[in-house]
């Protein structure tokens, strides 16, 4: 979705990559924002912001949700999506192929939903395009546990 400049000059925008959050439940979107936020070190921080859920507080994703997060997380440099679920996946890929609904510059990333979430933030938080956003959070898959 972004050009070759990472995504800087999808909106015109100068402020840090946007981060959106995509569960299917409200408060483990809410939850994972909060630990991004409280893990990346304080400071100005990248916009995160949750889409959890559906409009009415069941399990579930919303479209309008979604577009309603992304937009707030929009500084016009693009937006990184990281989603929880398979369903949340199918919702991104439609809100992006219909073109319209999400920020130029939108993207969904194949990333671990928290270990994504921080390494996305951290990133962007140090004034990183969206391809080094994305790269970041992709490689939250190789943290290894043992």
């Amino acid at each position: 979705m972004s050009g070759a400049d990472g995504g800087a000059a999808a909106g015109g925008g100068s402020g840090p990559v946007g981060i959106v959050l995509v569960s299917h439940s409200a408060s483990v979107a809410t939850a994972v924002a909060e630990l991004a936020r409280g893990l990346s070190g304080g400071g100005d921080l990248a916009p995160v912001v949750p889409a959890g859920g559906t409009p009415g507080g069941d399990l579930g994703t919303s479209s309008e949700l979604i577009c309603e997060a992304a937009k707030a997380a929009d500084r016009g440099v693009g937006v990184a999506i990281l989603v929880d679920l398979g369903s949340a996946v199918l919702t991104v890929k439609a809100l992006l192929a219909e073109g319209d609904e999400l920020p130029e510059g939108s993207r969904l990333v194949d990333a671990p939903f928290v270990e994504g979430a921080v390494a996305a933030l951290v990133t962007a938080s140090a004034g990183a395009d969206l391809d080094a956003v994305a790269a970041a959070a992709s490689e939250a898959y190789a943290y290894r546990k043992e």
